[in-house]
Formats: C-alpha cells, sequence, structure tokens
C-alpha cells in the first residue's frame, strides 16, 4: 500500500492515476475533498492510513512550506513502521533560495528517501486560463525570462518510479521540461494551441507580488518573484533527470497545454 498526501493537486491526482494503473493498492489523502482527509500541519490525522504502507509520498503545501514542521510527520510514519518517504521538495533548495529544513526531517530519518525537487511548474499557466478564455489576454512579470518549465504528468511519473523501487533510494532528482521557455513565449504557445493570437501584458515585480500575495505566504512569493526575474545559471538549465528516471524526454510546455486545451478555449 501506498499513501499519497496531496493527493487532488497537479501532482497528487496524476501521481494516484499512474501507481493503480500500474497495480499498487493506493490511499489518496488531502486536507479537503477526495480520499482520507489529514492536514501535514496536524501530523496525528496521517496516523489512520498508515498500517501496512510501503512508502508514502509527501506533498506539502505553500503554507507548510512557510511554517511547518515536517519534523512531526516523519515522527509518525517512523513509529507506525513505514519504510520508505518520497518527498517533494523544490529546485529553490538547489540554489538555496528556500531552506532545507523539510528536506533534512527527511535524509536524517532513519528511513529510505527519496527527495524531488521541481523547477517552475507548467500548470502554474491555469492562472492565465481565465484571462485567456475571455479576453485572449495573459499578463505575467518578466516577459523575456526563460525557465525550463516541468510537466506536473512528469513529476508524477518520476515520484511513482520512486516509491516503488528502492533503487531511488538517497537519490536527489532535479526535475525540469527539456528547454527554457519565456513567459512571452509561453503565450504564443497557448495561442497556437487555441488558434487565437493570446495579447500579452509584462507586470511590474510590485504588480505581480500584489496578485501572488492572495494565495501564497510572502516568503514564498519573494522567493519565487526572484526565481522568475533573476534565475542563476542553474535554474536556467534543463536537468536531466526526468529523462534519467524514466527513460524517456522530459515533456515540453506545449506537450502540457495540448492536453490542457480546453482549460484555455
Amino acid at each position: 500500500m501506498i499513501v499519497i498526501t496531496g493527493a487532488t493537486g497537479n501532482v497528487g491526482r496524476p501521481l494516484v492515476q499512474t501507481l493503480i494503473a500500474a497495480g499498487e493498492d493506493v490511499v489518496p489523502v488531502s486536507r479537503h475533498g477526495e480520499g482520507h482527509q489529514a492536514d501535514l500541519t496536524e501530523p496525528e490525522t496521517l496516523k489512520p492510513v498508515l498500517d501496512g504502507a510501503k512508502a508514502v509520498f509527501l506533498l506539502t503545501s505553500a503554507d507548510f512550506l512557510a511554517g511547518g514542521n515536517l519534523e512531526g510527520v516523519i515522527e509518525v510514519l517512523r513509529t507506525a513502521g513505514v519504510p520508505r518517504v518520497v518527498l517533494l521538495s523544490s529546485q529553490g533548495v538547489t540554489t538555496k533560495r528556500h531552506p532545507s529544513v523539510h528536506e533534512d526531517a527527511v535524509t536524517r530519518s532513519g528511513l529510505e528517501w527519496t527527495i524531488l525537487r521541481p523547477g517552475n511548474f507548467a500548470s502554474n499557466a491555469f492562472q492565465w486560463a481565465d484571462s485567456v478564455r475571455t479576453q485572449r489576454a495573459m499578463a505575467a512579470p518578466f516577459a523575456d525570462v526563460a525557465l525550463p518549465t516541468v510537466d506536473p504528468a512528469d513529476i508524477a511519473e518520476v515520484a511513482a518510479a520512486a516509491l516503488r523501487d528502492p533503487g531511488h533510494t538517497g537519490a536527489i532528482y532535479t526535475l525540469t521540461g527539456p528547454a527554457a521557455i519565456s513567459p512571452r513565449q509561453q503565450a504564443e504557445v497557448i495561442g497556437t494551441a487555441i488558434g487565437e493570437p493570446v495579447r500579452f501584458t509584462e507586470l511590474t515585480r510590485d504588480q505581480a507580488r500584489t496578485g501572488m500575495l492572495t494565495f501564497m505566504p510572502e516568503p514564498v512569493v519573494e522567493a519565487t518573484l526572484d526565481v522568475l526575474g533573476a534565475p542563476t545559471a542553474a535554474e536556467q538549465l534543463a536537468s536531466p533527470d526526468v529523462a534519467a528516471v524514466l527513460g524517456r524526454p522530459a515533456r515540453t510546455f506545449a506537450d502540457w497545454v495540448t492536453r490542457n486545451v480546453q482549460a484555455f478555449r
């Protein structure tokens, strides 16, 4: 049995589907909605689903990243006898933009562990779905700064491999798409997919910050804007890890848009 936290999100949902398709017994966990309801800020709520679990996927929310304590979660897993954990972390830990405290809790846990460090998600483009549908327009800061956005489906497949195969124990994977793409270029890709041009407007950092603060804690917002506006060379570099784990190239941003085009029509 494999327990998946964050099971209703952009990574959790395809991960659950991938594992079920592989014949695994899966227990989906989320704070609200489908599956078992549990909150990592209250680790004890995980206890009812851990009996017999051979692995747990830990996906922490933005508010947990800003102030949660993963040590308590790990202790619950260890006490329950769970042997393996896969943590969805962030590429920002590699570049020191985000603290390593949650990863540290995992790496010193004594459990079999794998850490996934994705870069910018392709699914962040959903933030433009409404304006593209209604106005054929989108707005973003740092119009021509390119990052190799990663498809959540690729993250899910790498996570599934790590949850099922102990050969990934002790590995830290940086997960990106195959090539960097800027917000302006993303607008062009979306326009091509829907068959109509999408007008692009560049926001200032302050304008973007104001919007992001409505759904993200301030420390996460500032770190995210730093990456989007002034990425390091490492953050702009496409990682080979998706291809190395899955034996095929990482999906492109265009691949993601094609699968999700109805959201923008």
